[in-house]
Formats: C-alpha cells, structure tokens, sequence
C-alpha cells in the first residue's frame, strides 16, 4: 500500500472524484453507515482508481468490497474501551479529554477531511471530526477541566476555517461545505475572553464579520435571509445543494423513492435541516410528524436569530474596540431590529412561549420545542417573558431525566421521549440568568442522575438520553 501523499489545495470530494464508485458502495451497502466510504483515503490518484474499477467490476469473481479495501484505507473509529473503566463519571470524563484529542492535521491527499492547523477534541466513535455547535458545548467542559490552552487552539481553528472557506461548515470534512452550523463563534470567544481578555474581540473581528456576513448573505447569495412584510429580514437554515448528502447517502436516495415530492424540495429540505444540528425533528415538519413533509426553508429559527443577535451585538463591541465607531452603531442597530422582530414575529403572548416563525403562514408556529429557551440563554427576553417561559417549561417540558426536547414523540431523535445536553444548559443557564434559580437546580439535578444512572449501567456517556423513562435508552 502506498502512503498518502500530499494534499492539493482543493478538498477531496470522493463522491465526484469515483462517481460510479461512490454509489456502487452506497447502494450495495459495502459499510453499514454510508459516511464511512466519504472518510476513507485512496491509496492511488482518482483517475487510476476509475480506471481499475472499470475494469475490474467486469469480471465474474468481482468484489466490491475487497476492491474498496484494496484500494483505500479505512477510517478508524474509537474503540469502546479507549477510555479506562472507571465507577466515577468525572474520572472518565476527564480521561476522555486525552482519548479524543487531536493533534494539528496533516494535509492528505484524496482525503475529505478539512486539515485544522491546531489540536482539537472529537465526539469519537463514528464522528471521526470537529462539528461547529457541539464544540463550544466540549469547550465548556474544557474550561471546567483548566484546558484553556486546548479551548483557545479549537478556537483558532474555527477561524482558520472562516478564512479560508468564508464561513464554518457543518464539519471539518468537504462533505459539509455547503452549510454551516448554528453560528457559536462568538460565545467561543465569549469563553476565550474570560482569560485572555476583551482584546480577542478586536483580534478577530474580521472572522466575527465574515461569518456575519455569510449568515446574512452579505458575502455571497446562500439564501438564510428572508424578507418580512414591512421590510423586517430574519434568517432560516439554508443547505447550497439539493442532492442526497454524501454522508447519508443511502438514506436520502431511498427517502426521495418514498415520495411523491420533487426530490430537489424534499433533499434541501433535509440538507438544511441538518445545519440546524437538530436533525431531525418534527420541528422541521409540515405535519409534525413526517420527515417526507419536511419544510425547513418555510421555517425562521428563533434560536438561529436569537445567536445572530448576540452575534451583531458581539460584532458591536469588537468594533468599538477596534475604534471603529460607525461600524459599532451600525452593528448594534442591526441587533435592535433582530430583537424587536423576533419579539414580534417568535413570542407568542397567548401561549406565553418562543416559537419558530411560519414564513407559510406569517405567525409563530403552534408546536412547543425547547428552541424556546434561547432567548433566555442570551438574554434577549424580558424578565415577564422569562418567568413565562420557564412556567411552560416546568409544566410542559420537565421529565423524570431533565427536559425533553419537544412534546411529541415520532421516532426522530430530536424529539420526545428525548433529551440533549446542549439543551438542558442553555435551560439551565437561561433560568439562571432571570434568577430561576430552584427550577434550574431541579433541572440539573434530574439530568446529573440520569447520566450517572446510564453510566453505571453502561460504562458509557451518551449523546442523547430518554428523559420521559430514564430506565430506558434512548
């Protein structure tokens, strides 16, 4: 086998560059999970290895999977037992810091992976990557375990992926470059600056801005903004490519075959949804129920418009920081007009709640999600809308395991019985700062048991948890 050699300066995209190859492997199901072949490295250049192929599937005794085996190397995923055993859930937290760190990348050619030129922390297993808004939750505990040097290299490399392609992707993998993820950069910094200082506003200010840009499509037209009657512009997930996801092949093929939907509609909708991290959820569906009725693009998040807003208000300082006066003020009008339309087209004040705004039909939607704690985690609410937002909460959302993440159950994962870390601290946090503060200790005390309850079972932290039933897995 021949080592990588390498990298061109232009990403690896293994889905053109093997195009019959690619979904050979994805229909015949080669690997169980269609991202693995995406994350494997050729052993020769694209045009060898189209040729071989075409050659070869002639043959009677042909393999498929012994040709791809032949011909790329493998990714590797984190065995199960990389971490020490141990009965205390901190101990292994705190071992998996070491476990999932990442030294500066390599640059391979034939690789889909995007080199980042810091060390960083993976989630491991399957997920082989950074993923933006998953980060800044790690970078949270990397500040709990004193890794500030670990927190402000995963940093810089966020930054170095804005410069370089204009925005975050999804991941640092060519198969996410055609959408982001929730834009958290300016907490990151947020947590950055409680170290270093106020200066790192100022010291990436051009990054804060080109992602501003790219959410606002100032920088090119990706489609977020969506005008309002009366000239009022909020913002939506928006995926650039109306195909079948590389990393999820198979599954987006067959799910176009299902429907009688055009499949461009239905594969964006899909796409963009995916940029929102909650994927998938009933949030996301016309019917709320069924994702072959899903219609992201008719969908304003109010937790999206909720960062962009701390995002302009984050752009403001770092302006005047960097003495540019006007450039502050305008950054900081922009966030006045984010709120004063979310408030106006996201607060519904019959239900006392946060919803996602219908572009179909010019209101908040009916269906409760825990997208509702947002503006309380920022602090965009008023303490009237905080105290109302956390009623609902205690008697809509709070489970036996924590708060489930909506209120109804149809098998996706960012749905009931289900809940996910990232979602319980913003609770918690938003409670906090409107001074709420024995719910968010119920909260964190029903969560912290299911965890330890799940560990001591399974020896394992999980990605999501069932909150409605915490005997049950989710």
């Amino acid at each position: 086998m021949n080592p990588p050699v390498q990298a061109d300066a232009d990403p690896a995209r293994p889905w053109l560059d093997f195009p019959d190859l690619f979904v050979a492997v994805q229909r015949q199901r080669v690997f169980p999970d269609s991202k693995t072949f995406v994350d494997c490295v050729p052993h020769r250049s694209p045009a060898e290895i189209r040729e071989a192929f075409r050659l070869a599937r002639e043959a009677a005794d042909f393999s498929l999977p012994d040709f791809v085996r032949e011909n790329f190397r493998l990714p590797a995923s984190e065995p199960a037992t990389a971490a020490p055993r141990t009965p205390h859930l901190r101990d292994y937290v705190e071992a998996l810091w070491t476990v999932l760190r990442r030294d500066a990348d390599p640059a391979v050619r034939g690789s889909s992976l995007l080199p980042l030129p810091q060390p960083y922390v993976v989630p491991g297993g399957r997920f082989r990557e950074i993923y933006y808004w998953d980060s800044y939750f790690t970078m949270l505990g990397l500040r709990e375990a004193g890794r500030e040097t670990l927190l402000a290299s995963m940093v810089e490399n966020f930054a170095a992926l804005i410069r370089r392609h204009g925005f975050v992707p999804n991941g640092n993998r060519s198969y996410y470059l055609t959408r982001s993820q929730p834009p958290f950069f300016a907490l990151m910094l947020d947590l950055l600056a409680e170290k270093a200082g106020e200066d790192v506003y100022r010291h990436y200010r051009p990054e804060l801005a080109a992602e501003y840009d790219y959410w606002t499509d100032r920088s090119r037209p990706t489609r977020h903004t969506a005008a309002l009657p009366g000239g009022d512009v909020l913002t939506r997930y928006y995926d650039q490519e109306d195909s079948p996801r590389p990393e999820a092949f198979l599954e987006d093929e067959l799910l176009a075959a299902r429907t009688t939907r055009a499949p461009s509609s239905l594969l964006r909708g899909i796409r963009s949804a995916a940029e929102s991290g909650w994927d998938f959820s009933s949030r996301w569906f016309a019917d709320g129920r069924s994702l072959e009725q899903i219609a992201t693009l008719q969908i304003l998040p109010v937790d999206l418009n909720v960062l962009l807003w701390h995002l302009e208000q984050t752009l403001a300082k770092a302006s005047a920081l960097a003495g540019a006066p006007d450039r502050s003020a305008e950054h900081a009008a922009a966030a006045a007009r984010r709120a004063r339309t979310i408030n106006r087209c996201c607060w519904s004040p019959t239900q006392r709640f946060f919803f996602d705004h219908d572009l179909s039909t010019g209101q908040p939607r009916s269906a409760f999600t825990h997208a509702g704690v947002a503006p309380l985690f920022l602090r965009l609410a008023t303490a009237a809308q905080a105290a109302a937002v956390a009623e609902t909460i205690e008697r809509r959302f709070l489970c036996p395991g924590g708060v489930v993440t909506t209120l109804v159950s149809t098998g996706q994962q960012w749905d009931a019985p289900n809940g996910w870390a990232p979602l319980q601290w913003m609770t918690i946090s938003g409670l906090r700062h409107y001074g709420h503060h024995a719910l968010a200790a119920g909260i964190a005390q029903r969560w912290l048991r299911l965890n330890q309850e799940v560990f001591q079972r399974t020896g394992k932290i999980m990605d999501k948890y069932n909150d409605e039933d915490p005997t049950r897995l989710a």
